[in-house]
């Protein structure tokens, strides 16, 4: 019984290190995206169709 306790400790540790590294890496910018805004202008919106208007026949 002692392992299982000893085991779910130390996978609980190794967990609060993974998240800290994960947050200290938010923190720091690693994940920004810096090339979809440079991308973004390329692409032409697409034009919305007035679909109000009535057909006439």
């Amino acid at each position: 019984m002692s392992i299982l306790f000893m085991t779910i400790a130390v996978s609980l540790f190794i967990a609060i290190i993974f998240f800290i590294i994960f947050i200290r890496s938010v923190k720091s910018g690693q994940y920004d995206d810096l090339y979809s805004p440079s991308v973004r202008m390329l692409f032409d919106d697409e034009l919305v169709k007035d679909e109000t208007k009535e057909k006439t026949n």
